[in-house]
């Protein structure tokens, strides 16, 4: 059998690396000139972290990645308002923890597992396809076709195929911005290297997340305009101005970070679909449920699909009942956590004096184990039968 994945993000390299170990030939076609390894930090959670176990690719990632015991939110002058995970909460889930990574790290470990100069080719961007009965051909902008049993769309929340197959579904602008970048931390920064802290504060949110090799990303987000000119414009001492007053260390984190490595986007998602393919043509990652970063599961949702297409691929002999099983275990899954992370974003960006002090005084109140059903259903996810499938079996 053989698989075109298009796109060599997180999700389409997962994709082939999975298909390759179950003994399908895949290849991956990225329209950039090169595997980008780029990006700031991310969080994986230990559904994510179980899910690279599987494919053989934990000790890379814990060579990468930094492991994180719990996540707290906080308000801006620093009082917790909530905390998920932490030492009791593993050992009850009897699972791997938490572990935040560089995007570009992960990306490049997933190309050396894949053996990128046979299975990746770079300059080919996707313009159209056509299947049939017998197979589905997908034409390149440089005028050049390849043929395949299956089509993986694995292009991104603006994905062509997904424009293709289901041109009403359109991603939406969650109403936020979002700075972003990665500091080397000097030795007078004042932070816990065991802690993925959110502050919630009246001018903004601020996050500061620890990566290996004493690194630290933050990311800022504030309310604002779609595609705003002024939001644009805004420099670090802009940032620095907002966030004045914000707990330490905020004000250090700025004052670390260089104006030419921050990047600055729109956040945006894709409002849950019904359908994640039709024929021969599937998709996978962000192409199928582009979330909002709030619950940090956009990359290991993508992680996850590889899996569970792979496995479905392979258990049935014909692509109806394997496109038919791999959304009945996705398409729920992934709407249902796509709206979590939407309704987090919107409380986190609470504006007014009074939406924001009914908030600080909710959340403490909410009973841990509401919040742990919540991560369980997130986390807890079964992934034994697309183990067994690679030939591994999850401890």
């Amino acid at each position: 059998m053989k698989a075109i994945i298009i796109g060599a993000g997180i999700g389409g390299l997962t994709a082939a690396i999975a298909m390759r170990q179950a003994g399908i030939q895949a290849s991956v076609y990225e329209s950039k000139s090169e595997v980008r390894l780029n990006g700031a930090g991310l969080g994986l959670g230990p559904n994510a972290v179980k899910a690279l176990e599987l494919l053989g690719l934990g000790e890379s990632l814990q060579r990468a990645g930094m492991p994180v015991k719990q996540v707290q939110i906080l308000s801006q002058e620093g009082k917790v308002l909530s905390r998920m995970g932490g030492a009791d909460d593993r050992n009850k889930n009897a699972g791997p923890e938490q572990v935040t990574v560089l995007r570009a790290d992960l990306l490049g470990f997933l190309v050396d597992a894949l053996g990128a100069g046979e299975a990746v080719h770079t300059g080919k961007t996707c313009v159209d396809f056509e299947q049939g009965e017998d197979g589905v051909t997908v034409k390149f902008e440089d005028g050049s076709t390849e043929k395949a049993d299956l089509l993986v769309g694995a292009d991104g929340i603006r994905s062509m195929i997904r424009g293709k197959l289901f041109p009403e579904a359109k991603p939406r602008y969650s109403g936020y911005t979002c700075w972003r970048t990665v500091v080397q931390a000097d030795s007078a920064l004042r932070y816990d290297r065991e802690l993925f802290t959110e502050t919630w504060g009246s001018r903004g949110r601020f996050g500061i997340v620890p990566l290996s090799g004493d690194r630290v990303y933050w990311f800022a987000c504030m309310n604002a305009p779609c595609n705003d000119p002024v939001m644009k414009r805004v420099a670090i001492a802009d940032l620095a101005q907002r966030f004045s007053g914000y707990h330490s260390p905020i004000s250090d984190l700025l004052e670390l970070s260089r104006q030419e490595a921050i990047l600055h986007h729109d956040i945006e998602y894709l409002p849950p679909i019904k359908q994640f393919g039709r024929g021969r043509v599937v998709l996978i990652g962000d192409a199928a449920h582009a979330m909002t970063p709030n619950m940090a599961q956009g990359a290991g949702q993508a992680i996850e699909d590889a899996l569970f297409l792979t496995e479905h691929i392979c258990r049935w002999p014909d692509f109806a009942s394997a496109l038919k099983g791999y959304e009945g275990d996705r398409i729920s899954r992934t709407g249902t956590i796509t709206r979590m992370s939407g309704r987090i974003g919107r409380m986190a960006q609470l504006e007014g004096r009074l939406p924001i002090a009914l908030r600080n005084a909710f959340l403490p109140l909410v009973p841990d184990a509401l919040m742990q059903r919540q991560l369980d259903y997130v986390y807890k996810v079964n992934l034994e039968r697309a183990g067994m499938l690679l030939g591994r079996s999850g401890s």
